[in-house]
């Protein structure tokens, strides 16, 4: 009765876990299927950052438009969005910040919003160079732009 015992003690024992090759065909599984994922999830990820970004730029001009109803001008150029977050020194009727904090005028790719008043203070343009960070481009690279 004890060897019995034994042997099937010592058959339980062997059947246990998983083989090295079930383990590997397991991870070979994985792997296919994160191939076939990964791609399509990236370019889910470039899209929304777009999307993001013209939220953002639209944010960004409103803010502007905001600073213009209460100091009577755009920014300067001198000044850029910061004028936004910070009063500028000859801003008295200045009733900001209109934006939360300096990351509102970074786009999501890290790089600065770009802000460019016209030379007649009756225009500008706020503007992301998109995900490569240069001027033209097509898909999540393109540029993106708000303002009148």
């Amino acid at each position: 009765m004890r060897s019995d015992l034994r042997t099937t003690k010592a058959r339980l024992k062997a059947e246990a876990g998983y083989t090295l090759t079930e383990m590997l065909v397991v991870i070979a599984i994985i792997g296919l299927i994160a191939a076939v994922l990964t791609p399509s999830l990236m370019g889910q990820l470039g899209r929304s950052r777009v999307k993001a970004a013209e939220l953002q730029l639209d944010t960004v001009a409103s803010a502007i438009e905001a600073f213009r109803a209460d100091v009577g001008r755009y920014p300067s150029k001198d000044e850029g969005l910061s004028a936004l977050v910070t009063a500028p020194a000859d801003a008295e009727t200045w009733t900001g910040p209109y934006l939360r904090g300096a990351k509102a005028i970074v786009d999501p790719w890290g790089k600065p919003i770009l802000y460019q008043p016209a030379d007649d203070d009756h225009d500008y343009v706020v503007m992301s160079y998109g995900a490569d960070g240069r001027a033209g481009g097509s898909g999540v690279k393109r540029d993106l732009r708000a303002g009148q």
